[in-house]
């Protein structure tokens, strides 16, 4: 794998397009946190801001994952923009030509994938050291830091969703707006229509929206909190809920590729 995910490293590094969305989301996330810290966008009044408190140990990590969240689509555009383009550009026959088989190839996309969610969680890491140390001492680390492991959930799930959408279109264009369409309209209907028309919110369990659910707005745990509420589902249910359609997209993606004629 440590093979096929340093061939994979060749093809994006000298790729302009891989640095520009690599670079607009790691110049966003800390820029829109530090706007919000220093009082862009303030939540409540006499010169008191809410907003200021997300970003102590004890929120800062599902805060700082919640953002990334609206950000990550820059890196899902990238993951279908990377894989459309071994069609477009053929070197997908190419690896095979050179001695791939399809399953190495599957799975140096897979591979891309996983090191890429596990980039992301780390670099949520050091911006929420960063802002937490900058509003107080680290003596409040590491705070619920088992929080961060949502992060990886997320983008894991979203990236994958991504790379599926991609295997089934192989076009950047037709496949970055059906991305778009389904993740900011389509599921957000579904689950408007589901949760009204059902019990139990079944609407939190599609395949986006399930791993949402574990990074709400920041003020959202906050006012739980102080009101003693509890969630209405176990967090715990959200995880298991991503990781079984991540394991979907496995499979359909695993099945296309075998199937479908390069």
């Amino acid at each position: 794998m440590q093979a096929i995910l340093s061939i994979e490293w060749m093809k994006v590094k000298k790729y302009r397009t891989f640095w520009i969305l690599s670079a607009l989301f790691l110049f966003m996330l800390p820029a829109w946190n530090y706007g919000l810290k220093n009082g862009v966008l303030k939540v409540g009044g006499n010169g008191v801001n809410i907003l200021n408190q997300v970003y102590s140990y004890s929120y800062v990590w599902e805060n700082i994952g919640y953002w990334t969240s609206l950000f990550v689509v820059f890196l899902s555009v990238l993951v279908i923009i990377l894989t459309t383009n071994e069609y477009q550009f053929k070197t997908n026959r190419q690896n095979v030509i050179d001695g791939w088989s399809r399953l190495q190839f599957f799975h140096a996309k897979w591979g891309m994938v996983v090191v890429l969610s596990l980039l992301t969680t780390l670099y949520v890491f050091i911006n929420g050291v960063v802002f937490a140390a900058a509003g107080g001492s680290m003596s409040g680390f590491p705070g619920h830091i088992e929080k961060l492991f949502y992060t990886f959930v997320l983008t894991l799930n979203y990236f994958s969703f991504s790379l599926l959408l991609a295997f089934i279109f192989k076009r950047s264009g037709i496949t970055i707006g059906i991305f778009f369409l389904y993740s900011m309209f389509v599921e957000t209907l579904l689950k408007s229509l589901l949760n009204w028309k059902l019990s139990s919110n079944p609407g939190n369990f599609l395949p986006l929206q399930c791993s949402d659910e574990l990074l709400p707005f920041p003020l959202m745990d906050m006012l739980k909190t102080i009101a003693k509420m509890q969630s209405e589902t176990n967090n715990a249910y959200y995880v298991i809920a991503s990781f079984v359609w991540i394991i979907i997209y496995y499979l359909i993606s695993r099945r296309l590729l075998l199937k479908s004629d390069w």
